[in-house]
Formats: C-alpha cells, sequence, structure tokens
C-alpha cells in the first residue's frame, strides 16, 4: 500500500526512473530539483565534511556562490538520482556515462541510513558492468566507497579557488566474465 502510493506520487513529479522501498524514493533529476540539491551539497560540506577539512577549505569546495547554470547543465546531462523521503530531498548523485561518478552527497540529518549506499547503486547500475567506475572521493567518504568494494588508484590534492584539499581516484572493478562475479 505504501509502496504503491509512494511510487505514485514519485510518478506524478515525471519521474520516468524510480525506485521505491518503505522509506525513500529514488528517481531521475528534475530541474526543479536544481536549488534542493545546491543546498544539500552545501550543508553536506560544511556539517558533516568540516570533520575532516579545514573551514578555509569546505568554504572554497562549497562555495556561497554556485554557478546554477553550470550545475543544471552537469547534472541533466549525466545519470543524476535524488532520493526523497516524505516528499522532500535528502541526497543525491550523479554519474556519467564514462562511469565516472563524480557527486554522493546526503543531508546532513541522514547520514547513515541507507541513502547514499541506495543512490551509489543506482548509480552504478547505470553503467555497463564491463566498465571500470571511477570517483574522486573525500577524506569523509573514502570508508563508504572502500566498503562498497572501490580501491584508492592515488592520493591526490585538488585546488579550489587557490585552496588544495585531499582526495583519493578510487576504483570500483567488476568482474567481466560469469568466472570472475563467482
Amino acid at each position: 500500500m505504501i509502496r504503491s502510493k509512494l511510487l505514485e506520487f514519485a510518478k506524478s513529479l515525471g519521474a520516468d526512473s524510480v525506485d521505491v522501498n518503505e522509506h525513500m524514493v529514488v528517481r531521475r533529476y528534475l530541474k526543479a530539483d536544481l536549488e534542493d540539491v545546491i543546498e544539500i551539497f552545501r550543508n553536506t560540506v560544511h556539517k558533516v565534511n568540516i570533520k575532516d577539512y579545514t573551514q578555509e577549505q569546505v568554504d572554497a569546495w562549497a562555495p556561497n556562490s554556485i554557478n546554477r547554470e553550470d550545475w543544471n547543465k552537469i547534472l541533466s546531462e549525466h545519470h543524476t538520482f535524488v532520493a526523497l523521503k516524505d516528499s522532500i530531498i535528502i541526497g543525491f548523485g550523479d554519474i556519467d556515462n564514462t562511469g565516472y561518478l563524480d557527486r554522493l552527497y546526503v543531508h546532513h540529518d541522514y547520514q547513515r541510513q541507507g541513502v547514499a549506499t541506495q543512490l551509489c547503486a543506482k548509480l552504478e547500475s547505470m553503467i555497463d558492468y564491463d566498465t571500470k567506475i571511477i570517483t574522486h572521493a573525500s577524506i569523509t567518504a573514502k570508508p563508504f566507497f572502500e566498503k562498497r568494494g572501490y580501491s584508492v588508484v592515488t592520493e591526490q590534492f585538488v585546488e579550489r579557488s587557490g585552496v588544495f584539499l585531499k582526495n583519493y581516484i578510487m576504483e570500483l572493478k567488476r568482474p567481466r566474465s560469469a568466472t570472475e562475479r563467482q
């Protein structure tokens, strides 16, 4: 009953790809989601990632001024999904056709509740099984991706507005043959 109502609600929002469980709906990103997505990004970096980065670093990573046109263009071009609970966006993520998982952010009040796991599984499912998935994981996100089977390729420092932040290039190699999958 609840599942069918959630599915009906998600489809009424124009969602063409919907996953529903009893707690949350995962659907494709819509342009109308942009402000909520940006707010989740900024708040997650400033409230969650602050434990691993300095104030200067999080300010450079998630500044007050974000080019909304650029963000919407990229999110619309990628496979982008949002997670909703009680019709409120609580997380989002995107991956491109090459297997680059660009963003995965969950509202600070919904951390450690399976939101990132569901979003990540949906994103990974959009890519051919033979394609290696790459992400640039923050210090904060590294343990999450390791639990999903990603391995560190290299540690790197990226520059944002003249400030350097450490992150990790990580990859998920999925077995190509049925024998390798066993």
